[in-house]
């Protein structure tokens, strides 16, 4: 690309094709030998802004809906909707954590040229990391709209760890119809049992944790605290603690839990671009998580310390 303002600018807009554009269609999502195929329809409203319906095609049923940052997902086998507030606005086609600009300070733009996904004509873009802790990403946006239409994350030696692109799409072809069917389905939830999972804000620094990692591009988003059920049905659900972090397209979480009566186990693994990490700390476990190279997480995991509070 010819700027680093452009190539800025070129991010913004699939975030912005991704919430103001009508579409609906078929995605793909890739990771080994795991395949898992969903159906989306997104309406743009100018008057309340986002209606979203997906729905897994593979395996078990599952229905997500979405207005805006309310999100209720469907179990149907268990008769079971989890009503939520949105967390991540980075769901396929949408990417980015974090402005365009941010993204660029820890990737390097690199432009492929033109190629076709879905019967659209695309420009094809890599986004090189700078470092050896975040991987590369190639990207094919729509020609015309920005959308995204297929995303690759690309280990050291260009390996294809997972991917996520459109199969079938039809841009513009969703409307009022399906926005009226979709905040009927959010409405009408008769025989369905209603769960909202608490989650509230939490101060880590406050319960005595410092988490200050020194991987460059890294930003703090958000900390919260959410109900973890105990082992024993008769005790109090465990609070964990979470704090994300994100470079603008790979997100990485540590979660904080006691130890008491949680039993596990030190390790590490991954599958695809997701690693993990987990390591006793006293009298707590500290999961680090995220689509980032194992040094990532061990990076983060030794930037964390614990002091009581006095």
């Amino acid at each position: 690309m010819a700027t680093r303002r452009q190539a800025a600018e070129w991010l913004d807009r699939i975030q912005l094709a991704a919430q103001q554009q009508n579409y609906e269609g078929t995605f793909v999502y890739q990771r080994g030998a795991y395949v898992q195929s969903s159906r989306i329809v997104h309406v743009a409203s100018k008057g309340d802004g986002e209606y979203e319906r997906v729905e897994s095609l593979d395996g078990k049923p599952r229905k997500l809906l979405r207005h805006n940052d309310d999100l209720y997902t469907f179990v149907p086998e268990r008769r079971l909707c989890v009503v939520e507030r949105r967390q991540n606005k980075d769901s396929f086609p949408a990417l980015l954590g974090a402005s365009g600009e941010q993204v660029l300070s820890v990737y390097e733009p690199k432009s492929l040229g033109r190629d076709r996904v879905a019967g659209l004509d695309a420009q094809v873009v890599e986004l090189v990391p700078k470092d050896a802790y975040r991987f590369a990403y190639k990207l094919w946006t729509d020609a015309k709209t920005g959308l995204l239409l297929r995303s690759q994350t690309l280990d050291a030696d260009d390996r294809v760890l997972e991917q996520i692109a459109f199969s079938q799409l039809q841009l513009g072809a969703a409307g009022p119809s399906q926005k009226t069917t979709i905040a009927a389905g959010m409405r009408n939830l008769g025989g369905w049992t209603v769960v909202r999972p608490p989650v509230s804000p939490v101060d880590i620094e406050a319960q005595g944790w410092q988490i200050a990692p020194t991987v460059a591009g890294f930003r703090k988003i958000r900390e919260v605290r959410r109900p973890m059920a105990a082992r024993d049905a008769n005790d109090p659900p465990i609070p964990v603690d979470q704090a994300v972090f994100t470079d603008g397209l790979a997100t990485i979480s540590v979660f904080i839990e006691p130890a008491e009566k949680n039993s596990r186990k030190e390790g590490a693994g991954g599958t695809g671009a997701t690693h993990v990490l987990v390591k006793r700390r006293g009298d707590f476990w500290i999961t680090v998580l995220g689509e980032a190279p194992p040094a990532t997480l061990q990076q983060f995991a030794s930037a964390i310390e614990y002091k009581a509070s006095k």
